[in-house]
């Protein structure tokens, strides 16, 4: 019979976390995954409107959700999706690497060097799409001109998968949360792949859609739209008195009182749900052996193995806990406020109630330093110092042309609102 006693919410520890990846004294572990659900509101109070991110043909993401207490699905609105939600874990954790208080294998690439019109200073592996397998690094090279692909790094992650992820663990173990497919060499290439071990996203809940808004962009110079322009060469200049079919209103060169009018004018909620799982049973999937040992159908060690997760998990529930801290100002016009507690739950078995959790970002990072070094101990290879690469003179070249065509691209390419 399931126990009805409420748990006491206790700080998260590292022993409490190895027990949940890995069991405990022999036995098999039973928890599923850790959990937490946050409630929020908009920072202008509770019905004031909120701008979801807009996809392919500038539509919002709706849909019908089943809600515990309702007959029926109710309308709701994806505000941050799983991959955002990946991406700015990521930055929440380069921050603090930035910072020095965490320590994390980063791979850098440095642009410092490269004559490019619009300067681009850095990528790391936390920044790039595709994480390790991301083609920034795969195209750039070592100090001793070796490409990053040819490396004796790439010649080891290459060849990783769930059974044999050590290598990824030393080089760029956020790739074994937040997931990862590619090859190290070939363009395109699909080659390890790695789940999501965490998954988080943020939904409004009884969403109603504003379906249009208007305005006007205000012009404080008062210009005209009967005051034509013609374009002299790359620059305008005033159209004689004659017409022409090769005149301009001044909108179209951005002057004047500019009306606009949107699908989209926003949405109103009952409230917006943040919801983060970290899987341990994904977790539990991953094997370790040593990086000399990979390929020779040599079992990994199990003590190596759970002491690899529980550092995973840990790094995991970092992120999560710093983004969370950091606030959730997800775009212009979409700023949220918690208005429940950051608490994490353990998810065991159903005859038993969940374990709770609190977990501050000073917890969090303490967490991961102790299931770090524990990994170390137990003989796991961890890149402590930065690696970094610069880009290869092609794809220095590459950008420098991308960058030549942008500029030569009348109007631009950037986004409005939302």
């Amino acid at each position: 019979m399931a126990s009805t006693t409420e748990s006491r919410t206790v700080p998260l520890d590292l022993n409490t976390l190895r027990v949940a990846v890995s069991g405990c004294d022999g036995r098999p572990p039973t928890a599923a995954a850790f959990r937490c659900v946050t409630e929020y509101q908009p920072a202008g109070g509770a019905g004031d409107k909120v701008f979801p991110p807009t996809y392919e043909g500038g539509k919002y993401a709706m849909e019908k959700r089943r809600l515990p207490g309702q007959a029926e699905p109710v309308d709701c609105v994806l505000l941050d999706s799983v991959q955002s939600q990946a991406n700015r874990m990521e930055l929440a954790l380069l921050e603090a690497w930035e910072a020095k208080r965490i320590s994390l294998p980063v791979i850098t690439v440095d642009f410092g060097k490269a004559k490019l019109e619009r300067p681009v200073p850095r990528i790391t592996s936390l920044e790039a799409p595709h994480r390790l397998a991301d083609a920034i690094l795969r195209d750039s090279e070592l100090a001793d001109g070796k490409r990053f692909s040819e490396s004796k790094h790439a010649a080891v992650w290459g060849a990783a998968n769930i059974r044999q992820a050590t290598a990824i663990f030393e080089l760029c173990p956020t790739a074994l949360v937040f997931g990862m497919w590619g090859s190290p060499e070939k363009p395109g290439g699909l080659r390890a792949k790695f789940s999501r071990t965490i998954v988080s996203e943020i939904v409004g809940l009884a969403a109603i859609r504003d379906t249009e808004r208007m305005g006007y962009r205000i012009d404080p110079l008062g210009i005209k739209q009967s005051a034509a322009v013609v374009m002299d060469g790359k620059r305008w200049k005033l159209a004689g008195d004659g017409k022409s079919k090769d005149t301009l209103r001044p909108s179209e060169i951005n002057h004047s009182n500019i009306p606009f009018k949107v699908a989209n004018g926003g949405v109103t909620l009952d409230k917006a749900l943040q919801t983060t799982v970290v899987s341990l049973p994904a977790l539990r999937r991953l094997r370790f052996p040593p990086l000399n040992g990979a390929g020779t159908g040599k079992p990994s060690d199990r003590k190596v193995d759970d002491a690899a997760r529980t550092a995973l998990a840990a790094l995991a529930l970092c992120a999560a806990t710093l983004t969370r801290e950091q606030g959730c100002d997800l775009r212009s016009r979409c700023l949220l406020v918690p208005t429940t507690g950051f608490e994490w739950e353990l998810l065991g078995p159903p005859s038993e109630q969940p374990k709770r959790f609190t977990l501050t970002s000073d917890g969090a990072i303490a967490l991961l330093r102790d299931a770090v070094k524990a990994a170390k101990d137990a003989g796991l290879p961890w890149m402590d110092e930065e690696l970094i690469l610069t880009p290869s003179p092609e794809l220095v070249e590459l950008v420098k042309k991308s960058q030549d065509l942008s500029a030569a691209t009348v109007g631009g390419d950037e986004g409005g609102e939302g």
